[in-house]
């Protein structure tokens, strides 16, 4: 099996390494091509106004000048299309925190395994959730630990064409993991989300998108990721690429459908 591994927090962070790790746990034949410098919160962008810039740091391993978008495309129709095939299988990650509820239309890790899904290759997204003690040193070592059988039993399943699997792991030593839930997407109050206005050193200000963390996961819903990573457990969340919400559809074309 051919792993090509991504992410979003760039070429030199400790969690591609994990990653590696993990793929390594899986199969001999992996490769990594992921960003120069950090791209979190890009979501699924594409450099389409900039050059690529490809960098090999070695035999199978590259860094590119863009986005995880960026990288998954440039692995999968010109570094590996020249190796003898496309990979069978996209990791990205494992990313420094969480990507549960609404972190998903955020992601750079998650739009990586998206990238991969829609180029027909089954893609996992894979996260390492921290807090306030774990902040400066997350607990790599717990997705390190689980993420390979997590991954096996999902590929044994099958993972249905155009479906991304969503993998976070709990902010707590692997003794500490409860077991696995797979779990629905969950849904943040937006008081997240705030603005932090500063002043420059010649008084103009300027502002920083800030996050109020802890504010918003108190009492998260049932059945969600957020409830289960709060209850230290292991999320498998599969996020469907159509985003079509069908009841709405259907009402719509009732309306519309009258001609009126």
């Amino acid at each position: 099996m051919r792993i090509l591994v991504t992410n979003d927090d760039g070429i030199h962070a400790p969690g591609l390494d994990v990653c590696e790790t993990i793929a390594r746990a899986l199969s001999d034949d992996v490769w990594v091509v992921a960003p120069e410098f950090d791209q979190s919160g890009v979501s699924h962008s594409l450099s389409l106004n900039d050059p690529l810039r490809l960098r090999a740091i070695d035999e199978r391993r590259f860094a590119v000048k863009g986005t995880p978008t960026d990288c998954v495309i440039m692995g999968v129709r010109h570094i590996l299309n020249g190796k003898g095939g496309g990979p069978d299988l996209i990791l990205s990650g494992v990313n420094r925190g969480a990507n549960a509820a609404d972190d998903v239309t955020y992601s750079g890790t998650i739009a990586g395994a998206i990238e991969g899904t829609i180029l027909g290759v089954p893609s996992i997204a894979l996260s390492q959730a921290y807090g306030p003690e774990s902040k400066k040193k997350p607990f790599w070592d717990t997705a390190a630990k689980f993420a390979p059988d997590v991954i096996r039993k999902v590929l044994d399943t099958g993972i249905p064409r155009d479906v991304v699997v969503n993998v976070n792991f709990p902010d707590c030593a692997p003794d500490g993991v409860k077991g696995v839930a797979v779990a629905a997407q969950g849904k943040r109050a937006q008081e997240w989300i705030r603005i932090d206005p500063r002043q420059d050193g010649r008084g103009n200000p300027y502002y920083w998108i800030a996050f109020g963390r802890g504010l918003y996961d108190a009492q998260p819903s049932l059945g969600t990721d957020l409830a289960a990573l709060a209850d230290q457990r292991i999320t498998v969340t599969p996020l469907r690429l159509d985003m079509t919400d069908e009841p709405f559809m259907t009402k719509l074309a009732a309306v519309f459908g009258r001609g009126e």
